[in-house]
């Protein structure tokens, strides 16, 4: 139990609290059981407010940036690995494309594909406890569809259909052990909104 309110304590700062977050529930897998928790990342997007039918445009995820801390109360936050997060293509477009910019103390160079209709965007790390650290900004093209709107949204609607996952390996004493961890935002309001005209 106390390697869980550690464990819940490290993911609570893995973003600045006056910055605009999104809120996910998580689970981690222990090898103590399994625990849930909340995680709050800072997020934003933008994308513009109005387009015209079947023209193409421009939404952008960005993340804020973060620092890990390397110990909470005995426990030694080793590293975080294999960070995944994913971005759904809205309703009412078409995915052309999607590009990173950015990012840094990432220890590996970040990917983004289309996995069936969503963009993923994968970080391997490792990125060590005590670290600053920032997702790259991820830019989607997409083509408008017919009238009426189009709205970016975070994936995920429960534990096992997440939009972020990543592993989080901690030591106490001469223990160190990985827990896959799983997050779906809760709520999940839209990130921007755009009217197709």
């Amino acid at each position: 139990m106390a390697t869980y309110r550690s464990l819940v304590v490290i993911l609570a700062l893995l973003s600045p609290a006056d910055q605009p977050a999104a809120t996910y529930a998580c689970r981690a897998d222990t090898r103590f059981g399994r625990h849930t928790l909340s995680l709050r990342q800072a997020v934003d997007a933008q994308a513009p407010a109005t387009v015209a039918a079947n023209t193409r445009f421009t939404i952008a995820v960005h993340s804020q940036q973060g620092t890990l801390p390397t110990e909470v109360k005995g426990f030694k936050l080793q590293e975080v690995r294999d960070l995944t997060l994913r971005i759904p293509v809205p309703a009412n477009s078409a995915y052309l494309s999607a590009t990173l910019t950015g990012g840094s103390g990432l220890n590996s160079t970040p990917s983004v594909q289309l996995e069936g209709n969503t963009a993923v965007l994968k970080v391997s790390g490792p990125i060590p406890g005590g670290a600053t650290f920032q997702l790259p900004t991820l830019s989607v093209r997409l083509r408008a569809g017919g009238k009426g709107t189009i709205e970016t949204k975070l994936k995920g609607t429960s534990y096992d259909d997440p939009g972020l996952t990543f592993q989080a390996k901690i030591k106490w004493k001469f223990l160190s052990t990985t827990a896959p961890v799983a997050c779906y935002p809760d709520p999940n309001p839209a990130l921007t909104r755009t009217a197709v005209t």
